[in-house]
């Protein structure tokens, strides 16, 4: 009898789905060697951590996690977004992390999945004659997931050409570079075999997906597919549709372009669903953020979306208190949100992100002020979402169900298709009236409206 040991990894992601799908490659590489994943820090032979270094929030929340692993473990190796910034900001200098935690065993950036092999190589030697095909948890070609297995985000790209004034993730992450279309389309397909019953489809930028190769025509099951998003997402569509599944957009930015897939949406081919990162409506706020894509002339251009697919649902991200941002700018973002409607909006008061140029504008607004905007904007905007869901009461909608304890007896949790796992409201489901009635996580149900609490919506199964 064997009495091999496998050598123990332990694993913190944190961040965006965009940094959760780098984990899921380095994890699904780790398990296809041999390695075996530990649930706490001191069970494992070395601890990686993969980081988020957008906002300060969210440095300090990485840093405290590497200060923890090494506490209870004392191997650790650092990836992700913080692990590329430079103490102070500036480019080429001392790293940040290692600066601070310098007895760390490696530091890499982002989608760094050999680098980190390497030195999982380097620090804890892989076992022998892994089984390369037997992956325990994974969907084939697509690897394993860190979500449920009734969901999963498909990156589509990594990077971002746009050099917006208050981000930083360009020097993190570098430029656009598009996924091929192929490989993109073998994996939303395993995913779909797996039993994956909404695909999220993320990206830095989805709408510039195919930019950085010219839109290039690519290869898929012997026909041609553009590398485009309107013929990426036609084909995801017509993948998602024998099971039943749902296809939604995030990060999408408003081109012209984005006008091609309504259709899509209200034909039911995808989800009438799009996560729009406006940041702001007035012109000039936009221009100091140097956005792209024409952002004064949003407000027609959802008009027309909402007329094109009338139960579109538009999920927004926005921030308040931006550098130089004057009462009347940010009264016209306000009344942007009451006559645009978005239906589920988030809003950040601006933070001074080492590194952003946006930092150097002048006439910063005291912390105080960016706050007391940010709650001022979340009051509207939680006006207009609560209005929008009372308008779905006695309607009867179908529901994704994430929990259902004993078979949904006494209820569960589920969304609707307005509703993006962990970003937006949920669906609280009732006991069924029929005793044959039941519910389970991952399949859908239909289910009547009845009534809102709060950003939720609560409804009996049918």
């Amino acid at each position: 009898m064997s009495t091999t040991t496998f050598p123990k990894v332990g694993f913190v992601s944190l961040g965006c789905p965009k940094a959760l799908t780098d984990s899921e490659l380095i994890l699904t590489q780790l398990s296809a060697e041999g390695y075996q994943t530990s649930k706490t820090f001191a069970g494992a032979d070395l601890v990686i951590v993969n980081t988020c270094g957008f906002i300060d929030d969210a440095v300090k929340e990485s840093l405290d996690t590497i200060g923890e692993a090494l506490a209870e473990n004392g191997k650790v190796i650092v990836t992700g977004c913080l692990g590329a910034r430079s103490a102070g900001g500036a480019a080429g200098g001392t790293n940040l992390v290692r600066s601070i935690h310098p007895s760390v065993l490696a530091v890499t950036g982002p989608h760094a999945t050999q680098e980190v092999m390497d030195a999982v190589h380097a620090h804890l030697p892989k076992p022998h004659d892994p089984f390369v095909d037997l992956v325990p948890g994974a969907f084939g070609i697509a690897g394993i997931k860190l979500t449920p297995k009734h969901y999963a985000y498909l990156k589509i790209s990594e990077g971002c050409n746009h050099r917006c004034t208050f981000c930083i993730i360009p020097s993190l992450r570098g430029d656009l570079v598009s996924r091929p279309i192929g490989e993109v389309l073998n994996e939303a397909r395993a995913l779909f075999e797996g039993g994956v019953k909404e695909l999220l489809v993320i990206s830095q930028d989805t709408s510039a997906y195919g930019v950085d190769v010219k839109y290039r025509t690519g290869f898929w099951d012997g026909k041609p597919v553009k590398t485009r998003m309107l013929e990426l997402v036609e084909t995801l569509g017509t993948l998602a549709e024998p099971y039943g599944a749902w296809v939604r957009l995030h990060y999408v930015y408003p081109y012209p372009s984005v006008d091609d897939v309504i259709p899509l949406m209200a034909s039911g081919h995808i989800l009438p669903y799009l996560d729009v990162p406006f940041q702001h409506s007035h012109p000039d706020v936009l221009k100091r953020m140097k956005r792209p894509a024409s952002g004064e002339r949003n407000l027609e251009r959802i008009a027309r979306w909402r007329e094109a697919s009338p139960h579109m649902v538009i999920r927004s991200t926005f921030i308040a208190g931006f550098p130089g941002e004057t009462e009347e700018e940010f009264q016209h973002l306000l009344d942007f949100m009451v006559e645009a409607q978005i239906d589920r909006a988030g809003c950040f008061a601006y933070s001074a992100v080492d590194g952003a140029v946006a930092n150097d504008i002048p006439d910063m607004l005291p912390l105080e002020l960016r706050e007391e905007r940010r709650a001022r904007f979340m009051a509207v905007a939680e006006q207009v979402s609560a209005a929008k869901l009372q308008k779905r009461v006695g309607a009867t909608m179908q529901v994704l169900v994430d929990s259902a304890p004993g078979l949904g007896k006494k209820g569960g949790v589920g969304r609707t298709y307005a509703d993006a796992p962990e970003i937006d409201g949920t669906v609280q489901l009732l006991p069924p009236e029929k005793i044959s009635k039941t519910l389970k996580v991952g399949e859908f149900t239909k289910a009547v409206i009845v009534g809102t609490r709060g950003h939720d919506l609560i409804a009996r199964p049918v």
